[in-house]
């Protein structure tokens, strides 16, 4: 018995100490991987990928070879960057949405005046986020700018940037027009639970 134990204590002790192989992730492409959609989005869900875009926007590109398209030439490889960086963006912006319309009040019920002052707060936090989307929408618009020099190449593996590209410079995708309608209709929302003057 006293064997035993003494055996389970050797290879606990070698399974404690045996090394765990692991990288570091410092590039882009790494971190981009991160990001995920649940299908039931919470603020903690959106603040986690939003760390990992924003970390990955400050990252390095990796290796051409290690990149997410085949890169063959400097030109190929400078269009990708840019692509990516664009795409980065464009998913900040869509992260800040959600994350908006978790504190966006649509309409002022007359019965919410009892909460008017939460709603109230709950809207200013919504009109940050934004606020920061609009950040960054200002961000992906300067990027597919420089992408757009390079119209002439095609980087088949990440055709949707491409397309997402192409949609900015056509002005089919407008996320500017659409946040500014819902700071219109925060704005209006909030005029409203400012109204309120105490009917409960």
């Amino acid at each position: 018995m006293k064997r035993r134990a003494v055996w389970l204590t050797v290879l606990a002790g070698l399974v404690v100490a045996s090394p765990v192989f692991g990288y570091r992730l410092i590039y882009k492409e790494q971190l981009y991987e991160l990001n995920h959609q649940q299908l039931y989005m919470y603020p903690e869900n959106y603040a986690e990928n939003i760390r990992w875009l924003e970390m990955a926007l400050d990252a390095d590109f990796a290796n051409p070879l290690y990149a997410l398209a085949v890169i063959r030439t400097p030109t190929e490889h400078e269009y990708y960057r840019d692509l990516f960086t664009m795409h980065l963006n464009l998913h900040l912006v869509n992260q800040y949405l959600g994350w908006a319309s978790d504190y966006m009040k649509f309409d002022a019920y007359f019965y919410n005046e009892p909460w008017r002052d939460d709603n109230l707060n709950s809207l200013v936090r919504a009109e940050s986020l934004f606020n920061i989307a609009l950040y960054y929408w200002d961000q992906a618009v300067e990027w597919s700018n420089r992408a757009a020099e390079f119209r002439w190449l095609n980087l088949e593996e990440v055709q949707q940037w491409e397309d997402q590209s192409f949609r900015i410079q056509s002005g089919a995708l407008d996320y500017r027009a659409i946040i500014n309608r819902h700071l219109e209709r925060l704005n209006q929302v909030r005029a409203e639970f400012e109204a309120m003057d105490g009917i409960f």
